[in-house]
């Protein structure tokens, strides 16, 4: 196999999407609100790196709502998952010195 380095997914290099990725990766859904609280970033900073997970198909996002206030939910898509695992296994290797 050739060196895990180049499965590396560089949209995961960061840790605001390493950290929606594994929300969404362990939950059926997650809202907006609670990744927020989840990671620690502010309103902006979590939309603008959702955006970017959403246009690489990794999330999908489902707006609705509760009552009278909007809810804005979001899982992972197969692609997003197939692309994580792969980042992670390469991850795994990498620290296992495995080629």
């Amino acid at each position: 196999m050739n060196n895990p380095i180049e499965h590396l997914n560089k949209i995961f290099d960061s840790r605001i999407r390493l950290g929606i990725m594994s929300a969404v990766m362990v939950n059926d859904e997650v809202n907006f609100n609670d990744l927020k609280e989840l990671i620690q970033v502010t309103d902006g900073n979590l939309a603008s790196h959702l955006k970017t997970l959403e246009e690489n198909n990794y999330i999908k996002v489902n707006k609705g709502f509760v009552g009278r206030k909007t809810n804005t939910t979001y899982a992972v898509t197969k692609t997003g998952e197939r692309a994580f695992k792969t980042h992670l296994e390469a991850l795994e290797k990498m620290i296992k010195g495995i080629k």
